[in-house]
């Protein structure tokens, strides 16, 4: 489980790996290695996504590693609370920037209109609530950036919690004794 510690709140995200193998690892490898600990999400749109994993709070863009390939024909749906790849109008243009729907978005799904659509990769599974705020906050224009919350939503921190599965233990019961 991946855990984005912001300035409104934890986020917790469980990527699918089984069906998002590149798109999981790129994720992955980027906590890993702190770039998107100090970012923002810089794009809100309200009932839409909210975007994140590219720019610092002074709207600089980071730079990144190689672009991965889409994996969006993976069966995974643009649903409320999944998190997907942000990409340009190229479909295998996807390197840091990931949203988390905030309402179904259909549209975004495999085909999508350009015959690619946004992979999906994981699901918010906790901070749901602190999703639902950073939907609601006011944004503006920011240079040439649209959307942009007035007040930075901030990722303060970033880790990786291992998720460990628990055994399912059968309870001994005692045997019933006759009645005499």
């Amino acid at each position: 489980m991946i855990i984005f510690e912001t300035n409104m709140g934890k986020i917790c995200i469980e990527v699918d790996a089984k069906k998002a193998p590149k798109t999981a690892k790129n994720f992955i490898d980027y906590v890993k290695s702190g770039f998107y600990e100090g970012t923002i999400f810089h794009r809100v749109i309200k009932n839409f996504m909210i975007q994140g994993g590219g720019f610092t709070k002074d709207m600089s863009e980071k730079s990144t590693e190689s672009e991965i390939e889409n994996e969006a024909k993976n069966g995974l749906k643009n649903t409320k609370y999944t998190v997907a790849m942000a990409r340009t109008t190229m479909p295998h243009s996807a390197s840091s920037q990931f949203f988390i729907n905030t309402s179904d978005n259909s549209s975004l799904n495999y085909p999508g209109q350009d015959g690619w659509g946004y992979c999906v990769f994981g699901k918010v599974v906790e901070g749901q609530d602190i999703v639902d705020k950073i939907n609601g906050v006011s944004t503006a224009n920011h240079g040439m950036h649209g959307d942009v919350p007035e007040d930075a939503v901030i990722i303060n921190k970033t880790t990786i919690k291992k998720i460990t599965k628990k055994k399912v233990t059968k309870k001994k019961t005692a045997k019933k004794q006759p009645l005499l």
